[in-house]
């Protein structure tokens, strides 16, 4: 597998992902110029890719997806009820369970929960390897623990420092919003999950979605690693994602 994250913030998320024989996008946040410039720096044609899959509707996630599919007949896999904020879809795939496949891909759906009508995550895997995606959610539902445990890279949420989220300049009902179970998960909770999932076969974490208000990236990598520390957790590579700046491609 070969990932990259080409833009992660509340300005737009977008991330690549391909297998031997299935290339994919996560959400479609950023505009169709800036994703056909990063995919072909990676010599993707991006008329070849066999996906795009959509945890949600918020336009940080779909902002470029109408002028990208004016221009490219891609396939939408969303849950059926995303659709009504995406009229302009006409290829599409309704998601209506809780694993399907996409080639060579093996795709495990995890309920987010976030304020929106639908919101998912995504256990993307190929034969021994395996990528977990979630972002834009109050909370990680147990149930998903023992699916989500020791993966091979996290592209998780670490949305928001509480102290600079609380003592910042946020009117209090969008703090609470984003503090709330259907907000975003803080660079605390980020770090619990990870340390409860991180396994031996664990080789990249990647914090995503930072707050350009509420966070830096300094804040974000110190928790987890202290997290970690204290949990005498080995510590894998972490990568912070950025908004409009690629992350290093990623092979496992």
């Amino acid at each position: 597998m070969r990932v990259r994250v080409l833009s992660s913030g509340s300005k737009g998320n977008t991330t690549y992902i391909e297998t031997k024989e299935a290339k994919i996008i996560i959400d479609m946040g950023n505009s169709c110029k800036y994703v056909k410039e990063k995919l072909k720096e990676m010599d993707i044609d991006p008329s070849c890719l066999d996906a795009i899959l959509i945890t949600h509707t918020h336009v940080d996630h779909i902002k470029g997806l109408k002028v990208f599919l004016n221009k490219y007949d891609i396939c939408v896999y969303c849950i059926k009820e995303m659709l009504n904020d995406m009229d302009y879809v006409s290829n599409y795939h309704f998601i209506d369970s809780d694993v399907f496949e996409i080639k060579d891909m093996v795709i495990n759906v995890i309920k987010t929960s976030h304020d929106t009508p639908s919101s998912v995550g995504y256990v993307i895997s190929n034969n021994n390897s395996s990528v977990v995606y979630i972002t834009d959610t109050g909370y990680i539902n147990k149930k998903y623990f023992s699916l989500l445990k020791n993966r091979d890279i996290y592209i998780l949420e670490s949305n928001h420092d509480i102290e600079m989220l609380n003592n910042g300049r946020y009117p209090f009902a969008l703090r609470q919003r984003i503090l709330s179970d259907k907000g975003h998960l803080s660079n605390y909770d980020c770090s619990k999950y990870l340390a409860n999932f991180k396994g031996d076969k664990t080789k990249y974490i990647l914090l995503a979605h930072l707050s350009e208000e509420n966070n830096t990236p300094d804040i974000a990598y110190k928790t987890l690693v202290d997290r970690f520390k204290e949990d005498n957790i080995d510590i894998p590579k972490v990568i912070l994602c950025k908004q409009d700046e690629e992350t290093e491609v990623i092979s496992i």
